[in-house]
């Protein structure tokens, strides 16, 4: 399936900040499954960007704009072909449980087995997965057990924007019994590594399909989780519409939690308060496009010399894009 992606971060600011640093993860991966035909960024007022790898292979974009300004706008434009991945099994066998537990797989995913920031066992939590029975799902194999906790935290909340912020903690979607994709990631993530199974968040971008029932917002970045499981290696769900992740998933960057992969992360100096508006589509593309060059990322390294600031006199962007 050939996809085009434009992403629209606009930030305003009430007077002119005299200077803004930030960080982009936009780019789509280069997988197996997808290949990335095209990706550009157009930003405004006009800078010069740099690029890094960061500790998970992430590609990020990072660009200073040095001097007074009261409106940053950043344009992403991409184009990728996806593939439909295997079928997977109907069940693995009850063996891979001690996979999971091997030496091997929590050293090579150790980062994805520890709680972080947004992803930890809260007592709510726990009491999530005491009403829903779901340690009762451990009996299974891992593959039916993740099957199962999709769709059950699928069928526990409902999607509605608007009830959690992009810093809100699992709790506040836990007890509302409401949210959007990065609630629903973030208690899938919770409850795997609880279990032993190493889970990593992924931010991208859908390809939304009403008739399919998909609840995403189609004007909105997705997230959804991918697990571990050492005979299939890392495997796609998507709890906030009971998918395993497919051909109109477009994954962007993976990390421990949504802190590690926002859309856009910056600081600004000046006094002046920010509003942040975002607009996505992602539509069908009539045709292959040929593949121009693009920044390629190879290593975790700075491919231009980004000046150092000092925290103390910036401020932070005061809202986020929250993944729906």
């Amino acid at each position: 399936m050939f996809l085009e992606i434009r992403h629209i971060t606009e930030y305003h600011y009430e007077a002119n900040v005299r200077e803004s640093v930030m960080e982009l993860w936009m780019q789509p991966q280069k997988t197996v499954r997808q290949r990335l035909i095209s990706f550009e960024l157009d930003i405004t007022p006009p800078v010069q960007l740099f690029s890094y790898a960061d500790t998970y292979g992430n590609a990020v974009y990072h660009f200073d704009v040095p001097q007074p300004h009261n409106h940053l706008r950043i344009i992403g434009h991409s184009a990728v072909e996806t593939t439909v991945p295997e079928p997977l099994p109907e069940a693995l066998d009850t063996g891979e449980w001690d996979r999971l537990r091997s030496d091997f797989v929590r050293g090579e995913c150790f980062d994805f087995l520890q709680p972080h920031r947004f992803v930890t066992s809260t007592p709510a939590l726990l009491a999530f997965v005491k009403k829903h029975k779901l340690d009762e799902l451990k009996r299974r194999d891992p593959l039916s057990a993740m099957l199962a906790l999709n769709g059950i935290i699928y069928g526990a909340f409902e999607y509605m924007p608007g009830v959690t912020e992009a810093d809100s903690p699992i709790d506040m979607a836990l007890k509302a019994g409401r949210g959007v994709c990065q609630d629903f990631a973030h208690i899938m993530l919770a409850i795997c590594r609880h279990w032993g199974i190493p889970a990593r968040y992924v931010s991208g971008y859908l390809f939304t399909d009403r008739k399919a029932g998909d609840r995403s917002d189609p004007d909105a970045t997705h997230a959804w989780v991918e697990v571990f499981l050492p005979t299939l290696r890392w495997v796609g769900f998507d709890p906030t519409n009971n998918v395993v992740t497919g051909e109109r998933h477009i994954a962007v960057a993976v990390g421990r939690d949504y802190g590690d992969v926002p859309p856009s992360r910056g600081v600004y100096k000046g006094e002046a308060d920010s509003q942040l508006a975002v607009g996505v589509t992602v539509r069908k593309a009539k045709a292959a496009m040929a593949e121009p060059e693009f920044m390629r990322i190879a290593r975790p390294t700075f491919t231009g010399g980004r000046r150092r600031v000092s925290g103390d006199a910036f401020r932070e962007q005061q809202q986020q894009q929250q993944q729906q």
